[in-house]
């Protein structure tokens, strides 16, 4: 994904979820997702898909159970 449109998905994230700590960062080596982290903690992957006619991205998030213990 081009900086541009990075900027403008976190942006959007931000927005969406009222957490400016929500950043979304470049994957080496792969030009169709980016990361997803709030501060410094890893939370999942933003895929770009243009394979149709409107472009579209969508967020892959995985909970692990341990995860919830802390909740």
């Amino acid at each position: 994904m081009k900086p541009q449109e990075i900027a403008k998905l976190q942006a959007y994230l931000q927005r969406k979820f009222d957490l400016p700590a929500i950043s979304i960062r470049a994957r080496p080596r792969k030009d169709d997702s980016a990361e997803v982290y709030i501060g410094e903690e890893f939370i999942g992957v933003l895929y770009r898909d243009d394979e149709d006619e409107d472009l579209s991205w969508s967020f892959q998030m995985a909970i692990l159970e341990m995860d919830l213990d802390e909740a």
